[in-house]
């Protein structure tokens, strides 16, 4: 039995979605934590390219339980109709579970995102936070005021409607709300078709533990968003570390194999919010072009520049690793060296090695120190193929010394590498660079 979490260790879309559905194949479960219809987990089958963006990536397998967990805010038709465009191509394979407690996304959310949105702006035009404007904050707004909606109240017609009037009562400074009436019907009708899968998915998960099954828990979003931890306030609204697995699954801690952080070899970013790393010259045009970096659910261009050892260090004692997934390593194929950031200078002249501040403007006032690394040729398909033959020593020598390097500077060894976007370009190599704990902490006092 063995009990692990997938976290995002970086911005976001660090390719959770791939190592998750890698590491699927072992699995009985797969448990989305949080999140929803603004992340999107892109997996390339060898029948085409698939974007989940709210089931767990568990349903592509035979024998696996996706589950879309008690942390999830959820849109239900949107969801229906994943699902169903999953089976029209032949690729729900796996079984689907819904939490009843999961909170449902109304539309009145994502006018309401809008609406926040566009105050924001008005009242500080460089205050704007990059929201996806999906709703998903205001829905976790009303989850944490009692004011929300649950997946398992759609079976329930009084209950609904009584609900939805209280909620409604809370949003008189929205405009061009949709009728409650309408909003009733339409939950009532998906609800009524989603209803089989809709159950309490903690017990189906300690039983699973009790018999010796092995469970995996799938982030959203990453460590670096977490709306307590992460760049404040361009974060998320949710969890999306270690500890917000368990909250999010029903799971206790001491139920708790492995924390693996994926990483890119590389950083990106989506929105606002302070960058260190950021390249916004060339070679972050070549990055971005050559990773392509667009977001899988908004089409937005990712912000490119290169791996952070301080946030990654950050990441790794905030969430635990017990190891790392490295991917996109093909990206930098090709380069003759590779700058890697191994701490801050902060405006007060300190250095920073492992610790963010507590305000987003201090960190963007951080000047990243570089250590250049020595690159590794290109991944060309020959190359793919000897890895995807011999495992992890078909790896370029320079390559497993910049992954090595990682590993001693985070005190986390890397075991698993995507060498590009295939379902078969992940490798797991016995883990390199064992590495100690880091240094004890560097106080910030920018």
């Amino acid at each position: 039995m063995s009990v692990r979490i997938v976290v995002g260790a970086q911005f976001g879309d660090e390719a959770k979605g791939k190592i998750t559905d890698f590491l699927a194949a072992a699995a009985r479960f797969v448990v989305r934590t949080g999140g929803g219809p603004n992340a999107g987990h892109s997996i390339h089958l060898p029948e085409g390219a698939v974007v989940l963006h709210q089931l767990a990536c568990g349903v592509l397998r035979r024998g696996v339980v996706g589950i879309s967990g008690p942390g999830m805010v959820l849109q239900p038709t949107t969801f229906d109709e994943e699902m169903r465009d999953l089976e029209r191509r032949g690729l729900l394979r796996g079984e689907v579970m819904i939490s009843d407690r999961a909170h449902v996304l109304l539309p009145l959310h994502e006018i309401e995102d809008a609406w926040q949105d566009d105050l924001r702006a008005r009242t500080n035009p460089s205050a704007g936070l990059g929201t996806t404007r999906r709703g998903i904050g205001p829905a976790y707004a009303d989850r944490a005021g009692r004011w929300g909606i649950r997946m398992g109240d759609l079976a329930r017609p009084a209950l609904l409607r009584e609900r939805l009037e209280m909620l409604y009562a809370t949003k008189t400074h929205l405009a061009n709300l949709p009728p409650i009436e309408e909003v009733a019907g339409r939950l009532t009708e998906v609800g009524a078709r989603l209803a089989p899968l809709i159950r309490p998915t903690e017990p189906v998960l300690w039983e699973a533990i009790a018999r010796g099954e092995h469970l995996l828990l799938e982030g959203a979003q990453s460590a670096l968003l977490d709306v307590d931890f992460g760049t404040y306030p361009y974060v998320t609204s949710s969890h999306p570390t270690s500890a917000g697995a368990l909250v999010g699954s029903g799971i206790p801690p001491t139920e708790v194999d492995e924390v693996i952080g994926v990483a890119k070899a590389y950083t990106t970013r989506v929105g606002s919010g302070p960058f260190p790393t950021e390249d916004t010259g060339e070679m972050g045009e070549y990055l971005r072009r050559t990773g392509g970096e667009r977001g899988a659910t908004t089409g937005r261009q990712r912000r490119c520049g290169w791996l952070d050892l301080v946030l990654l260090r950050y990441a790794a004692r905030l969430n635990g690793f017990t190891s790392l997934a490295i991917t996109k390593v093909d990206v930098l194929g090709g380069l003759d060296e590779i700058p890697v950031c191994v701490q801050y200078v902060a405006p007060d002249g300190s250095t920073v090695r492992d610790v963010l501040p507590s305000q987003a403007d201090d960190l963007a006032k951080a000047q990243p120190v570089y250590e250049r690394l020595a690159g590794w040729p290109e991944i060309h398909e020959r190359a793919k193929e000897r890895i995807r033959r011999e495992g992890g020593r078909a790896l370029p020598p320079s390559l497993r010394r910049y992954l090595a390097r990682i590993a001693e500077e985070t005190g986390v060894p890397v075991e698993y590498v995507g060498f590009g976007a295939a379902r078969e370009d992940t490798v797991r190599v016995p883990p390199v660079g064992m590495g100690s704990s880091p240094a004890s902490l560097s106080a910030w006092n920018g």
